[in-house]
């Protein structure tokens, strides 16, 4: 089943970037960085190939990328501004978030959003929905745009060189980026259970 929702996104992707070019990559990597799992791991290293074909640019192809992934995650960082905290503050008890949990989220993007933001842009998963809580937070804009640029760019320019030193066996790369988005997945359970678990003991005491 996964496997198949994989090669329909696969075909999806090669299809939107062969008719659109460099815009497509732009049009995806936005999706991708609007909250929406559309996975860069495909969409860069199919770009690198057509960059092994002589059709694209390896500067280029990172570049589109990369604006791609800012603009989704302006998408993302207002739709947490303007109406993550008040849901969260309205429903967040039925999901295990206090307001003590939003300031203490606030307080960490204060002091630690640069590099918050700049390696969450280069982790499978993780980099999909990094947006929606620095927008909650109210991260400042223009720190959040620079991180995000410079983190998506390396993260682009990456998969994109490495698909276009793999040529036509560019699609081979996903079978190791799906099992490392399955440890980050794996990881962020870790992590939520560890949150349930600290909130209820909260309540207890």
């Amino acid at each position: 089943m996964i496997e198949k929702i994989i090669s329909l996104l696969a075909a999806f992707i090669i299809d939107t970037i062969s008719r659109l070019g460099y815009g497509g990559i732009v049009l995806l990597m936005a999706i991708e960085s609007a909250c929406i799992p559309l996975p860069s791991e495909i969409i860069m290293p199919f770009s690198g190939y057509l960059v092994f074909t002589g059709e694209m640019n390896l500067w280029l192809v990172a570049l589109a990328g990369a604006v791609g992934c800012v603009l989704g995650s302006i998408v993302a960082y207002y739709a947490g501004a303007w109406g993550g905290r008040p849901f969260i503050e309205k429903y967040g008890k039925y999901i295990l978030v206090s307001s003590a949990d939003l300031d203490l989220a606030d307080r960490w993007f204060q002091r630690h959003g640069d590099i918050t933001i700049f390696i969450g842009r280069l982790l499978p998963v993780v980099r999909t929905f990094i947006a929606f809580p620095a927008g909650i937070a109210r991260m400042d804009m223009w720190r959040f745009n620079i991180y995000t640029f410079v983190g998506s760019y390396i993260w682009c320019l990456v998969l994109a060189w490495i698909g276009m030193k793999l040529g036509q066996h560019w699609n081979t790369l996903g079978v190791y980026f799906h099992r490392f988005d399955a440890l980050i997945g794996v990881i962020l359970l870790a992590g939520v259970i560890w949150y349930v678990w600290r909130h209820f003991k909260h309540l207890r005491r």
